[in-house]
């Protein structure tokens, strides 16, 4: 199997220069962006969207960190390992536990508004596999809203400042990286190529110069039908350094978050969830007949981590014959709902579902990806010159399954290392410009209709349950799409936006399939029918996927201390 190095793409008509650039602005990017001004002359802020379109902004339950006096890092590692089952970098863990708290109050300092109690203290609650009250929110269920406000709201106060500049609704296309060593894989990274739309001179398709590059570009939510990733979550980043030469890791590990709401069979897009933090103050799940089945399933019941209860779900569901089952709220009081969770109670009512006295149909959709691109600790890829935070980046701090509320902090964390690290190797000229060279090969462009086809081959490929004929057939016709669409006799594809997403989609499926149909156990956020148990003798490692200088897809397994 072998994908494209590089997109099919106009030649850069235009050309600009920073120290750094940052692409992305969630939370990673946001904070890359804000570290970096103040420690290198220039850096630049590539978003897809407006400012303030990032995955941070949907984040509802809140971010994690042991702020509690009677909590502790230790507690929170604990937890964080447990979830991840076996395969968490427990150095990085421990970053995040370490620094976390630090970093949170450094939210504060930058105006968050979290919620707080009589006494004017955080106001911690608690969430899926969390054994302690570390979970800060801001209006209720808005946290990643309010995060967002705060940390967009400084880079407005500075965006005037000549030593950044932000370009907004620009898609970065690929990596640029300079001349190849003896075995043909490419040299440092050097830049970006982007398409900006609609932005005046800084339109069509342009390169960007710099020696460093942080990619801040969320998750692969559109990869599938249905999920609560914003329009804008194509894998774009993860594919970019693929084609680069840069590692991926943790592909096949994906969570479908439990409690997502169910609106009928067909409906796709960015579809609402209903928190994990509904379930942490106390709501229920029942199946199809009202029974309650998570005490059966876990000790911990409804706040299991999110893989059992996704699981649990479907097989619930399954043995009932329903495609959803129920959220129980109603014995908590409209008065608490409503003052607790605002902006969920907002969007069921826009559905017809009143939270206080209805039972609200659920069913698990795609939500997070714990795989990205390798770094380590200081958000290193494996490729010079390129960093990545959020989750955009495999850190290994979630392992096989992300703990509920980890996200947040973990984009926060090693964001702010990556910006520190490339703020002094760019000081000690460890990082310097590059020309770009060329990438050999044939380029990619998968037609843009494909899209759907692609997101029904990973529903039923490397979708919630997966099976060997499932994952089987989806990568012969994933393999079998045309990947020159633009040369195909009578197809209408040319390189534009929606085709080069969906060519990002296609190589992020390829490869989602294959370190899927390669891992024969159960663990996590991967669950195979076909291979139900989990198999540390065999299996504790860690899935490293690169491309060879010819485009092969390479698969290698790290073990994981």
């Amino acid at each position: 199997m072998s994908l494209a190095r590089r997109l099919a793409a106009p030649a850069p008509g235009w050309t600009t220069q920073a120290d750094a650039i940052v692409v992305g602005s969630g939370v990673a990017g946001l904070t890359a962006a804000l570290r970096l001004r103040t420690r290198v002359p220039r850096v630049l802020l590539v978003t897809k969207g407006p400012l303030a379109s990032g995955s941070t902004v949907w984040a509802q339950g809140g971010i994690a960190a042991a702020l509690d006096p009677e909590d502790s890092p230790g507690a929170h590692l604990h937890d964080t390992l447990v979830a991840g089952v076996g395969l968490c970098d427990r150095p990085a863990v421990e970053v995040l536990v370490t620094e976390g708290p630090d970093r949170v109050r450094e939210l504060v300092g930058l105006g968050t508004r979290f919620d707080t109690g009589p006494g004017g203290e955080l106001s911690l609650t608690r969430e899926g596999g969390h054994r302690a009250d570390r979970i800060a929110h801001a209006g209720g269920d808005a946290t990643g809203a309010e995060i967002s406000r705060a940390l967009v709201a400084q880079l407005e106060a500075v965006r005037s400042d000549p030593g950044i500049e932000v370009l907004e609704h620009a898609l970065v296309l690929d990596l640029l990286t300079a001349a190849p060593d003896r075995d043909g894989r490419p040299g440092p990274v050097c830049g970006v190529t982007l398409h900006v739309i609609g932005q005046g001179s800084r339109d069509g398709v342009g390169a960007a110069l710099a020696p460093a590059v942080i990619l801040a570009t969320g998750g692969i939510g559109q990869v599938y039908p249905s999920s609560t990733n914003p329009v804008q979550a194509t894998g774009d980043g993860l594919a970019a350094g693929l084609r680069a030469g840069a590692a991926i890791a943790d592909v096949e590990f994906v969570q479908f978050h439990p409690t997502v709401l169910w609106l009928g069979a067909g409906v796709k897009g960015q579809l609402a969830l209903i928190s994990e933090a509904v379930r942490g103050e106390g709501a229920m799940l029942l199946d199809s007949d009202g029974l309650r089945f998570m005490p059966d399933v876990h000790e911990l019941a409804e706040l299991a981590p999110r893989d059992v209860v996704a699981h649990a779900i479907v097989r619930r569901m399954a043995e009932t014959g329903s495609d959803h089952v129920f959220l129980d709220a109603r014995h908590l009081g409209a008065d608490f709902l409503r003052h607790r969770f605002p902006t969920i109670d907002e969007r069921l009512r826009d559905e017809g579902i009143d939270l206080t006295t209805d039972l609200v149909p659920v069913a698990p959709a795609q939500h997070y990806h714990s795989g990205g691109l390798l770094t380590d600790l200081h958000g290193r890829t494996t490729l010079s010159g390129l960093y990545a935070a959020g989750e955009a980046a495999c850190t290994g701090v979630h392992g096989a399954n992300r703990l509920a509320s980890n996200s947040l902090l973990e984009g926060l964390v090693f964001a702010h290392r990556a910006a520190d690290e490339v703020a002094a190797r760019v000081a000690a000229r460890d990082l310097v410009a590059r020309d770009p060279a060329e990438r050999a090969g044939e380029p990619a462009l998968v037609a843009a209709p494909a899209r759907s086809r692609i997101q029904r081959l990973a529903a039923s490929g490397p979708g919630v349950i997966r099976r060997v004929d499932g994952l089987t057939q989806a990568k012969e016709r994933l393999a079998a799409l045309p990947t020159r669409a633009d040369r195909a006799p009578g197809v209408q594809a040319a390189p534009q936006a929606a085709e080069w997403e969906t060519t990002n989609l296609h190589q992020v499926a390829t490869v989602l399939t294959e370190t899927a149909l390669r891992r024969t156990e159960t663990r996590g956020g991967h669950y195979r029918e076909d291979h139900p148990d989990r198999d540390d003798a065999s299996w504790r490692v860690r899935q490293v996927v690169r491309l060879t200088p010819d485009g092969a897809l390479q698969v290698t397994h790290t073990p994981v201390p």
